[in-house]
């Protein structure tokens, strides 16, 4: 919720399964938020991060490692390393 001058004002705010999409509740405390930094051509840090957030019924099912290479793949940070198999 916002106030008058845009400021948010809520003490929580859910977060959304990058892997489901469902909403992590506050009392997930399986779930992680994990920030992948970019790097610049020499392999030096820059400012700039990518952020996945995983709610602990995936990791719980063991798919925790499987939809972060999917989902760093499909950001552009990963080459040939996830594959749909039918």
């Amino acid at each position: 919720m916002e106030n008058d001058q845009g400021v948010l004002v809520d003490l929580y705010v859910p977060r959304k399964c990058a892997a489901t999409n469902r909403l992590i509740i506050a009392k997930d405390h399986a779930s992680i938020q994990i920030a992948i930094c970019d790097v610049d051509a020499d392999g030096k840090m820059l400012p700039t991060t990518t952020n996945f957030a995983l709610s602990g019924q995936v990791r719980a099912n063991g798919e925790g490692d499987d939809s972060i290479n999917r989902l760093a793949t499909k950001a552009g940070l990963l080459k040939n390393v996830w594959s749909y198999q039918k």
